[in-house]
């Protein structure tokens, strides 16, 4: 992945991204201070596929689409793993989900998978974590295509289309 031209946020757009982030994930709420500081120089960088990437010197923040939420970068969620729900895929999904491919309903519905109970059931849109079976490190991050309630039901379909995973052009992207 080529990153484009980057740019300065102005400080009025930089609180109403950290009031945005709050509100998009509280789990990020205790530890907002410390992802971007109030005096902080946030910088934008143009990405492909119109999408724009956040950064406070070469640490990766967020990213976002350029019609979603902001979404968590894996080094961000690897240092604050609690910040969003978590499912897991099963042993069978991982390398499917490492090298770039939907993830499907069965690999969260399977023996080795896990979805939130019923009273904690995640909605279509929803960004979440993903973690392995076996696994400690979150492994993809991105936006449910269905509801977990959906994905009990009918036990198949794309769970998650896209998404920032482990290994691909933005876990590599080189901001030195």
């Amino acid at each position: 992945m080529q990153p484009g031209s980057r740019s300065k946020v102005k400080s009025s757009v930089q609180r109403t991204l950290r009031n945005k982030l709050i509100e998009t994930y509280p789990g990020l709420e205790p530890h907002i201070d410390e992802i971007i500081p109030k005096k902080a120089h946030l910088e934008a960088m143009k990405l492909p596929d119109r999408a724009t990437l956040y950064t406070i010197d070469t640490n990766t923040l967020f990213f976002q689409p350029f019609d979603g939420p902001p979404i968590p970068h894996l080094r961000l969620l690897h240092a604050f793993p609690d910040a969003l729900p978590k499912v897991r895929i099963d042993r069978g999904a991982i390398r499917f989900v490492l090298s770039g491919a939907a993830l499907m309903a069965p690999g969260l519905t399977s023996a080795g998978g896990w979805l939130p109970e019923e009273e904690k059931a995640l909605e279509k849109g929803q960004v979440v974590a993903i973690c392995a079976e076996g696994k400690e490190e979150i492994c993809l991050v991105g936006q449910l295509k269905m509801s977990t309630e959906e994905m009990k039901e009918k036990g198949k379909g794309v769970a998650i289309d896209e998404g920032h995973y482990l290994g691909d052009g933005l876990w590599k992207l080189n901001l030195d």
